[in-house]
């Protein structure tokens, strides 16, 4: 009978890690859809679109993903997360979708900023629900779940390979949105509602339902007391939070500008460097394969000695290695010290969602989440910016490298202005 019940148990927590780690490989995908699809799209005799057009279509999207994440993670404390994991997902697919019939750039702009402002909801609800049924493990559960990240941005990139030669542009957006597509039916039979969410809305009965049914240990505290104040999201801006809000706004600012700049311009600065464009192109898939490695390393540790001490251990660290890129060293020194930066920078941010997820109570956990990850997309629009700034006044190496190292100190020192504050999640 107990093994009967730890098999389901299993069962349901699979179905919980996997569905989101699937949506979140949706996230990856979009991360690099475009800037595989934009020299078809601007090229040829007759381009769909200009370069400044496509730039346009390029930051909407980004504008959209920042307003998702800021409102539907709101929503989702109100609502329940598995509502809106479902609407976010089923919103990026649909949106998607209508990016392969886009007739001009116009609507290709549309479709992207809706897109994007389903996926933008996406990571902060995925997040917290992992979190939630993580039994004490937070940072393995996040850094696992981010791991489909990274694997969404490869596949993407190898399957732009094999669909844009034979099919064409809009064979893309059709792949990208089919899974979201097929996920959704899994969602509604699999995904259940989180019981600290139901638990902090004073559904208890139903709360202890779902904990029984996954092997979760429930808060013994009243919903009153073991939730948030009533207030809900404003609970962010007022003690005690306050300063441990604007300290994860800023970290999270500066982690997502160097994920986001690094991806971009990575390429070009080793060129500049003389590395040459094989090379790096390369490295840029070195440092996201680094990453994947990362996050399984980074969730160990974060839960072995907390998750804000490993937070500001990742960023020191990658402040270091960034610096150290600015010098050119032969390839057999180059090429592990690409790919431990890959495995600290790209996860740094990771840890600041496991923490920003254990450190709020579930009232206000996938708003303060998507306060974080709306304001870490800022910062993603702001990287590349930054980086191509870099570039156009030809100092992007050694330069950008050292400013790059400059932004991961900030990340530190403004996560060590923070609290840890006791939450069971």
């Amino acid at each position: 009978m107990v093994a009967n019940v730890q098999t389901r148990q299993q069962a349901g927590a699979g179905w919980i890690s996997t569905l989101c780690w699937i949506a979140v490989v949706l996230d990856g995908f979009d991360l690099v859809v475009l800037g595989t699809l934009i020299p078809p799209l601007t090229g040829g005799e007759s381009p769909f679109m200009t370069k400044p057009e496509a730039t346009f279509v390029s930051t909407i999207s980004l504008v959209g993903m920042t307003l998702g994440a800021l409102m539907i993670g709101a929503l989702t404390d109100r609502f329940g997360r598995r509502k809106s994991m479902i609407w976010s997902v089923a919103a990026f697919s649909l949106a998607t979708l209508a990016c392969a019939f886009a007739h001009d750039w116009v609507q290709l702009s549309l479709y992207r900023f809706l897109a994007g402002f389903g996926l933008g909801g996406c990571l902060p609800t995925a997040i917290a629900l992992v979190t939630e049924f993580s039994r004490g493990q937070a940072g393995k559960a996040s850094t696992r779940l981010m791991t489909g990240y990274h694997v969404g941005a490869v596949a993407t990139a190898l399957l732009g390979l094999a669909l844009l030669p034979l099919l064409g542009w809009r064979a893309m957006f059709i792949a990208g949105a089919l899974p979201g597509i097929a996920l959704l039916p899994l969602m509604l039979r699999h995904l259940p509602e989180s019981p600290a969410f139901l638990l902090a809305k004073g559904r208890r009965a139903e709360a202890e339902a779902v904990a029984a049914e996954h092997g979760i240990v429930l808060d013994s505290a009243p919903a009153a007391t073991a939730g948030a104040p009533a207030q809900g999201g404003k609970t962010l801006f007022r003690a005690p939070f306050l300063r441990n809000s604007i300290g994860i706004w800023v970290t999270s600012f500066m982690g997502l500008l160097l994920v986001y700049a690094l991806n971009t311009w990575l390429p070009t600065l080793m060129i500049e460097a003389g590395y040459g464009l094989q090379k790096g192109l390369f490295l840029l898939l070195l440092m996201n394969v680094g990453a994947i490695c990362g996050l399984l390393v980074a969730g160990h540790v974060g839960d072995a000695i907390g998750l804000k001490p490993a937070a500001l251990i990742w960023f020191l660290v990658s402040a270091g290695l960034l610096a150290g890129l600015s010098v050119k060293v032969p390839a057999i020194a180059l090429y592990p010290l690409v790919f431990v930066t890959g495995c600290f920078v790209f996860s740094a941010q990771v840890l600041v969602y496991a923490y920003t997820a254990a450190n709020h109570p579930p009232a206000v956990r996938a708003t303060a989440l998507g306060m974080a990850a709306g304001i870490g997309r800022i910062g993603a629009i702001s990287g590349p910016l930054l980086g191509g700034t870099m570039v156009s006044l030809g100092i992007g190496h050694p330069w950008g490298f050292y400013v790059f190292a400059i932004v991961g100190l900030l990340a530190a020192i403004a996560l060590a202005t923070t609290q840890v504050m006791k939450q069971r999640v």
